[in-house]
């Protein structure tokens, strides 16, 4: 996939690592990533924490902001990223959090995914995207592709 390419020729030309934080994606950004040959020199690993417990326990997530915001939440996908940044030798980290249907409900709809991008030296952006009810395989293949072009525009950054 080409942007997967680019992201990886972004980071590497910077001397960058990059890892994901996954949760509706289940893995779409980090295999993006390493179906590209080489890329280990710049992925460092990646996280698939579908449960709210696996939130917890290998990223940090905390129980009070899965209790106040859901794990669908801006707020989750900030504590996801800093914690694969926390977990990582990663410069540069992206979360995903959503719902890729089928479902919902009126607050939380189908395909409203939350990402966040944290950087090693403290800064974290998040944001939210509603895609619609697209169906789960539209929206997953979505919500990979805002991810590394989150990870693309954050590489900017350095």
């Amino acid at each position: 996939m080409k942007l997967a390419a680019e992201v990886l020729a972004a980071a590497r030309a910077q001397g960058l690592r990059i890892a994901t934080a996954e949760s509706c994606t289940g893995g779409m950004v980090a295999a993006a990533l390493t179906d590209i040959p080489g890329s280990s020199d710049v992925f460092d690993c990646g996280f698939v924490t579908y449960s709210n417990a696996a939130k917890q326990r290998m990223l940090g997530v905390t129980s009070a902001s899965l209790a106040r915001f859901g794990a669908v939440s801006e707020q989750v996908a900030i504590e996801m990223a800093e914690g694969a940044i926390r977990n990582s030798v990663a410069d540069i980290a992206v979360s995903i959090t959503g719902i890729a249907g089928p479902g919902g409900s009126e607050h939380k709809p189908e395909g409203r995914v939350c990402f966040a991008v944290a950087c090693r030296d403290g800064k974290t952006t998040a944001m939210t995207r509603d895609f619609g009810a697209l169906g789960r395989g539209k929206v997953r293949i979505a919500a990979r592709n805002t991810a590394l072009k989150l990870i693309q525009d954050g590489l900017k950054a350095f």
